[in-house]
């Protein structure tokens, strides 16, 4: 079995921001080599996300909606952890979203439902953060 790892660099201008990784996470299944295996993708800062779901305009502007809801950014005073950063949405906001996610390769490829993709969602931006991807097989 091979392993392979990679990071990939993010620094969203605003607060908030949803960037599209699946070229980027295919890419790094091409360079491993690795045609049977798993990629684990995952957000390695506390107040981003990783998940899978639909590429679509409406939808990513539904989830910054709902998500703004049931985590308001303002007013900070609302939240116990504001002090020294004014984020604590930002948290909350990733875990409801999750911090990583799995997808098959097969053949060399990520192996994905109809219409699924791999999404980095930034909570609180302005500064650069990171992802893991991290490839297993053969």
């Amino acid at each position: 079995m091979k392993s392979f790892r990679k990071e990939l660099w993010f620094n969203v201008p605003a607060r908030r921001g949803l960037v599209n990784i699946t070229r980027q996470v295919q890419d790094a299944v091409t360079q491993s080599g690795i045609k049977e295996g798993l990629v684990l993708v995952n957000a390695m800062n506390i107040t981003a996300s990783v998940f899978i779901n639909d590429d679509e305009s409406g939808l990513h502007h539904d989830f910054e909606k709902w998500l703004e809801h049931l985590a308001p950014e303002k007013p900070y005073s609302q939240y116990q952890h504001n002090g020294f950063e004014d984020n604590a949405d930002a948290h909350l906001k990733r875990t409801i979203m999750g911090r990583e996610c799995v997808v098959a390769i097969t053949n060399g490829r990520l192996d994905f439902g109809t219409w699924e993709q791999i999404f980095y969602y930034e909570f609180d931006g302005r500064r650069q953060k990171h992802v893991l991807i991290k490839i297993i097989g053969e």
